[in-house]
């Protein structure tokens, strides 16, 4: 008898905790799908190994914080501290992506 309750009980939580989880993991696919339309937006006119430069630089980017209410000299340094690791091409279309954002 007390498997059984134990059972039941772990039955009803999980079907009372699913809504939550898809919840969770729909939030973090729109996300994702936010940045990607973002990044592909961004990167029209852009074709070959430039583009796929800067969608790799794009979609690996963190947002840059309250880009709007940024000075310049700012924008630059956050965009350039995002941008380490980048060479080349690379950071070429990253840093021109970043520092072009308007928030």
């Amino acid at each position: 008898m007390k498997i059984q309750s134990v059972v039941a009980a772990l039955i009803l939580g999980g079907i009372l905790l699913a809504p939550a989880f898809a919840e969770n993991s729909q939030s973090g696919q729109n996300s994702q799908q936010s940045k990607m339309t973002t990044c592909n937006h961004q990167a029209s006119g852009k074709t070959g190994d430039e583009r796929k430069a800067f969608m790799k630089a794009c979609l690996s980017a963190a947002p840059v914080p309250a880009a709007a209410h940024m000075t310049q000299q700012e924008k630059m340094k956050a965009c350039n501290t995002q941008a380490s690791g980048k060479t080349g091409d690379s950071r070429k279309a990253f840093m021109k992506s970043c520092l072009s954002n308007n928030g």
